[in-house]
């Protein structure tokens, strides 16, 4: 369960907080949302709860359409950018729909609540050379035969490879990795599995580190986790993130990412070898194609400046 709960239920009265917990176990269990998202969306429903207190709302039935509106209105008039507003106004919705749904209030009260457009931002991604260089300096660390090494070149390339999310890898089980048909099974967010192909570096990596790598750092208790840490535990999120930072600032002039711009970096370089958008949606995991149109902008952009640097008459 989510740590911060019980102090953003410590304001709010007996029927709120019990509505919370209701709530909570229905983020967790029934739509298995990931600890740090129902974190966020308890955060969020506590400020909009404490906010319709101050408003004489107590009772979650009693919610509509103009007591969100005002909400969102103090949100914005602190300071919070229009991505975490849309973010918020999201929240409401979706703990407005659960409290009609569940019959704690007579009507939705969010259904109409609309949401500021977030600002389009291009994500920074690294050039082909760059990404190459990436795991070259990787693998060149790696050619002491350490155990460490041999499994952060694995797992670069495997990010490269399938543009995973982080958690995705730290996820991942030795027999979720297919090497008949060089594959491996992820589960996204929401559970949602997916099968992504990856390459023969990728592969020739995978093999080195299950062969002569993983069994220095296995203990009785590592269990079926892929990929471990230096104590035999599954490795951790902000071990990998260490670990690109630390990469790439070994790359000259690449820009400081994380393991988030290897996964844009794959689905550019995807779309620029010729990749069609369904299919990196699938790869990605995105449920919405809209989510993997942006990378399109960012194709579009990088060719617009070869354009300029190239063409007599750009």
């Amino acid at each position: 369960m989510a740590e911060q709960t019980s102090e953003q239920r410590g304001e709010l009265s007996e029927a709120q907080s019990r509505t919370l917990a209701d709530y909570e176990r229905h983020l967790s269990a029934e739509r298995d949302l990931s600890p740090a998202t129902i974190r966020a969306y308890l955060g969020d429903i506590s400020s909009l709860l404490d906010h319709a207190a101050r408003l004489g709302i107590d009772d979650v039935a009693d919610l509509d359409l103009r007591s969100l509106r005002s909400w969102l209105a103090r949100q914005q008039s602190s300071g919070l950018s229009r991505t975490s507003i849309a973010r918020r106004a999201t929240a409401a919705r979706v703990f407005t729909g659960w409290l009609a749904r569940t019959g704690r209030a007579p009507v939705d009260a969010g259904a109409a609540l609309g949401s500021p457009k977030a600002h389009s931002t291009l994500p920074e991604v690294l050039r082909v050379d760059e990404a190459r260089e990436l795991i070259a300096t990787a693998a060149a660390l790696a050619d002491d035969g350490s155990a460490g090494g041999i499994r952060d070149v694995a797992m670069l390339e495997l990010l490269y490879a399938t543009g995973m999310r982080v958690g995705e890898l730290c996820g991942l089980d030795i027999d979720d990795v297919d090497r008949d048909r060089n594959v491996v099974r992820v589960f996204g967010k929401g559970r949602k599995e997916r099968t992504v192909p990856f390459g023969h570096p990728a592969a020739a990596a995978l093999d080195r580190w299950l062969a002569s790598g993983r069994g220095d750092l296995a203990r009785p208790g590592s269990g079926p986790a892929l990929f471990l840490g230096a104590r035999g535990g599954r490795i951790d999120q902000r071990a990998v993130r260490t670990l690109v930072h630390r990469r790439l600032a070994d790359v000259p002039g690449a820009p400081d990412l994380g393991p988030h711009g290897l996964r844009h970096t794959a689905a550019t370089h995807l779309l620029e070898g010729g990749a069609d958008l369904r299919s990196v949606q699938e790869l990605l995991g995105h449920a919405s194609l809209a989510t993997t149109q942006r990378y399109t902008h960012v194709t579009t952009d990088r060719l617009r400046k070869a354009y300029q640097q190239a063409h007599p008459r750009a």
